[in-house]
């Protein structure tokens, strides 16, 4: 009997790491793997989110001051492109230079539902948190997940916010973000930054 028990206890770790090692990883998954996650949000980090690359990028300071990169998700923009105008043009609004947006809330989204007019009605669409930001001129920003949405990401088919995938909504709201939050949107044409750059291969080198 107890032989039979470990040849079954066998058989499934088996099976279970091979499921694992033949999943896909996402970019936030990278990161994870390559970086310890803090137990809870520093209060130091802050967020740039690149219309161009479809990334929303963590970045934080390290014990000499510097500016490193301590993750990074794909996430789903704006359908069209350019700085939002008015409710309903369907464009994510974009951060003035040296001025960026905050995070304002951290709301339980696990039951909000959203009615695209795409013929599935009203559906869960925010994943579990939804991080509203402070965007003068614009009401009803933020960064959520993509229940039922998850193809879109990366990619441009939201009507103004900014999706992530549930389990990467998951982890930023664990590990890295909280209220004030500086929350930088670069336009579609916005290079990075030489700053960026440096924490880019920084974290390429460690």
């Amino acid at each position: 009997m107890i032989k039979k028990f470990i040849l079954f206890a066998l058989f499934f770790i088996t099976l279970a790491t091979a499921a694992h090692q033949g999943a896909p990883q996402s970019i936030g998954e990278q990161a994870e793997n390559a970086i310890n996650l803090p137990a809870k949000p520093t209060g130091t980090a802050f967020i740039v989110i690149s219309k161009r690359d479809l990334t929303l990028t963590v970045y934080d300071h390290n014990a000499s001051g510097d500016t490193v990169m301590v993750a990074q998700y794909p996430c789903c923009m704006g359908k069209n492109k350019g700085n939002k105008v008015k409710r309903g043009d369907m464009r994510t609004p974009e951060s003035p230079t040296g001025r960026p947006f905050k995070i304002t809330m951290i709301q339980d989204a696990s039951t909000w539902r959203h009615n695209f007019h795409d013929g599935r009605g009203n559906i869960k669409a925010y994943g579990h948190w939804f991080l509203r930001l402070e965007t003068p001129g614009h009401r009803g920003i933020g960064i959520h997940g993509s229940t039922n949405n998850e193809s879109t990401v990366p990619g441009r088919a939201s009507e103004g916010c900014i999706r992530l995938l549930d389990k990467d909504i998951i982890t930023l709201k664990e590990h890295f973000a909280y209220v004030g939050m500086p929350v930088t949107v670069q336009p579609e044409d916005a290079a990075p930054q030489p700053w960026e750059e440096r924490a880019l291969q920084a974290t390429a080198t460690r």
